[in-house]
């Protein structure tokens, strides 16, 4: 098993592969750049070039996350910004060696016309990737929300990405916290989860999974995550169900849990490692 946490940038791309080897971790995820602006960054891609190697020398995998203010349904106003930003993470990522960069799922825009979103997040995907020709790929996160609403079941996953010009330059990233706060997964039910994963060809794309407790109980459609062992819905055994699925094999799995309550990230990836091996 791959597992590992996000990590901070504020040294560097190099820097933060360091940070996560020095977790022993065997996975990480980054921000490209600063997490609350869509504006491009110039990267020193001499340290990203050091980075790819460090992670290659090291058996390191490592995926991106877009800044907070990204969105493949934007307004009008901000779609030029949301393109050339993504496009700017897949250069920085790329450079990186990193498996793809991870961008949610869009949200309802039209009460009149329910295919809106989807239409526009389509047109977004499209915008970006077609002069994108690196290895890292766009992965698409399924949300958090109610059931019913957007982005969150595999149908509408497999669906855009399908839909694309180029659905091979776009993967998926499945977040156990989301899956569970909006029903898709329940704790119960991950054979049903699997086999609809399997019918709409979802595991053939999977690049991630962001390994989350959810501090609420399934359906209730709340986007707050809880530490693996401790402060979450999602028991130990429901967990153990998923990872040894043999959908989910060399896999990362990525934390994004609170590592300011009582543990850190570093003493959370050594727990993974010692209940379900490394």
């Amino acid at each position: 098993m791959k597992f590992g946490s996000h990590v901070s940038i504020r040294e560097g791309y190099l820097g933060a592969a360091k940070r996560a080897a020095s977790m022993n971790a065997d996975a990480y995820q980054f921000f490209p750049k600063n997490p609350r602006s869509l504006t491009v960054k110039e990267f020193d891609k001499d340290d990203a070039e050091h980075c790819k190697e460090f992670c290659r020398e090291h058996s390191l995998v490592s995926i991106a996350h877009t800044p907070y203010p990204t969105s493949l349904t934007p307004s009008e106003d901000k779609k030029e910004a949301v393109i050339t930003s993504l496009i700017n993470d897949l250069e920085i990522a790329d450079a990186c060696g990193a498996l793809g960069v991870v961008v949610h799922f869009g949200n309802h825009i039209s009460q009149s016309d329910p295919l809106a979103s989807y239409q526009l997040m389509i047109e977004m995907l499209n915008a970006v990737l077609v002069d994108w020709d690196g290895n890292c790929k766009i992965l698409l996160e399924n949300n958090a929300g109610t059931p019913g609403t957007i982005g969150t079941t595999f149908e509408e996953l497999a669906q855009v990405r399908s839909l694309c010009n180029e659905p091979e330059k776009i993967g998926f990233c499945l977040d156990t916290c989301h899956a569970f706060a909006s029903g898709l997964w329940n704790g119960d039910n991950w054979e049903e989860v699997a086999r609809k994963g399997v019918s709409l060809h979802y595991f053939e794309h999977l690049y991630a999974i962001h390994f989350n407790n959810c501090k609420y109980p399934t359906g209730e459609g709340i986007d707050r995550h809880a530490n693996i062992f401790k402060g979450g819905y999602i028991k130990e055994n429901q967990f153990a169900e998923l990872l040894k699925s043999e959908f989910v094999k060399n896999i990362p799995f990525v934390l994004e849990t609170p590592s300011k309550e009582g543990i850190s990230h570093k003493e959370e990836i050594a727990q993974l490692q010692k209940t379900w091996g490394r």
